[in-house]
This record gives C-alpha cells, sequence and structure tokens, in this order.
C-alpha cells in the first residue's frame, strides 16, 4: 500500500503548526491544556488522530463542539488553510460540566450548545475562553478527585498493568472502579491502562534508534508479542513497525 509521503519522518510538520498553553490557575484542576492547530495543505491531508481519555471542546470550521473520548483512532481530512482552537479537559473532571456520565458521550461529538447554552466565545484566543469556562465552572465533587487520582497513577506508574492492580492501589472494588471510570472519565481502567502503555512505545518511536520489538511487549506486561501487536494496531489502526514509520 503506498503512504502519503506527508506522514513520514514528520513531513507533515512543514504543514501543520501546533501550540499549546496553560489555563488559568482557577481553571488548572479542570483543564489540561488550550491547544490550537493550524494547517495549509494544497492537497487533501487524511490527518490520523490518536486517542487519550480527555474530553476536548472544539472551536473550527464555523462549529463548536464537545468531543467525547474515543476508543479508538480517528481519520480527519485537512484541506486549504485553516485552524483549531481547543480545550482539552483533565480525564475524570468532565463530568461536573456534563451534568451525566460521560460514557453517554464516548465515541461522540455533540454540539457544544447542548452542554453550555446557546451563548459561545466568538473570539478564539485563551483569555476569552478562559473566562468563559470560569463563568460555566460547576460546583466540586469529591468523585472527581479520585477519577483524576486514577488517571494520573496509570500515567505515572509503568508498573500499572492489571486493572485489579489499579484497584488495589486505589482500594477500590473491580466493579467500583469500573462504575468511576465509566461516570467520571467516559471509558473502562482496562482501557486507558493500554493507552499509557502504548503511550510508552510511541515515546520510544520518537527518540530515534531502533527498537527491539519483543522488548516492550515483556516489559508493558503482554503475554506475547502477538497479543501487543493487537493491541497497538487495535489503538492506532497499524502495526507498530508502520506506526514508527511517521518519525
Amino acid at each position: 500500500m503506498e503512504r502519503d509521503v506527508r506522514e513520514l519522518r514528520g513531513g507533515w510538520t512543514r504543514y501543520q503548526r501546533h501550540t499549546f498553553h496553560d489555563p488559568s490557575p482557577a481553571l488548572a484542576p479542570w483543564v489540561e491544556r488550550y491547544w490550537e492547530a493550524r494547517w495549509d495543505y494544497a492537497e487533501p491531508y487524511r490527518q490520523k488522530i490518536v486517542p487519550y481519555p480527555n474530553v476536548h471542546l472544539s472551536f473550527g470550521g464555523g462549529r463548536a463542539d464537545v468531543n467525547g473520548v474515543c476508543s479508538g483512532h480517528q481519520i480527519k481530512v485537512l484541506e486549504g488553510r485553516d485552524h483549531v482552537f481547543g480545550v482539552a479537559f483533565r480525564p475524570g473532571c468532565f463530568r461536573l460540566f456534563l451534568g451525566a456520565s460521560v460514557s453517554t458521550i464516548t465515541d461522540r461529538v455533540v454540539p457544544a450548545t447542548e452542554v453550555f447554552g446557546p451563548v459561545l466565545p466568538t473570539t478564539l484566543d485563551v483569555p476569552t475562553v478562559d473566562a468563559f469556562l470560569l463563568e460555566h465552572l460547576p460546583d466540586d465533587d469529591p468523585r472527581v478527585s479520585q477519577a483524576v487520582a486514577a488517571v494520573e497513577l496509570i500515567a505515572k506508574d509503568r508498573t500499572v498493568t492489571r486493572v485489579e492492580h489499579l484497584a488495589g492501589e486505589l482500594g477500590l472494588s473491580m466493579r467500583g472502579l469500573q462504575r468511576l471510570f465509566a461516570e467520571y472519565v467516559g471509558i473502562g481502567p482496562k482501557w486507558v491502562i493500554r493507552r499509557y502503555r502504548l503511550h510508552e512505545v510511541t515515546a520510544r518511536m520518537a527518540a530515534g534508534g531502533a527498537i527491539d520489538w519483543a522488548a516492550p511487549a515483556a516489559d508493558l506486561g503482554y503475554a506475547d508479542q502477538g497479543h501487543f501487536i493487537r493491541d497497538f494496531k487495535g489503538m492506532f489502526g497499524e502495526q507498530p513497525t508502520w506506526y514508527a514509520q511517521r518519525y
């Protein structure tokens, strides 16, 4: 299968610019970052977007949407010159803004007006969107902190490779952990563990150099290399060796 050369060896960086901004201290417990993406493509480009357990609020193309957690990769076609401004909420925090289980919007895109009401920001910059979100800041919920801590533990501790281990670390039953993730994160703990462990593999790809594919499979708790490859392909839509050519 012939590949678009613009996706190989970081070629996309010649056509796209991504910038990131921190939220105000008042929003930092709920918002992970603001982000902007600008692109200029004379010919349409199929952009692969890999998933994380963040809910996003995005403004672009004349739309404002809430993007629920995606269980797999997405393809978005970029063409011409355009710009998107986005908000990445901390995993576990969007339940307060949504007022419902975050699993109800998993793998869905809903109009932002359904969550935030009819009046949305028209100026897309950090101070304006920051002020808008502060106006909609909900009352706290103690279970939010529990959900955030659970995801942060997964992200920071590479020895967390099994749901049973995570439940034990948090002092929760397996059923209680599943309910917490469905309600506040929007996707199950097994998926989140797998996503962060596979992130360690893509970080090795980005660092460059040869990779012994049997080593990361064993390091990340996979029973065999075949299981690792199936998980990677299920998440990224490509085999590891194929995906590594992007770096």
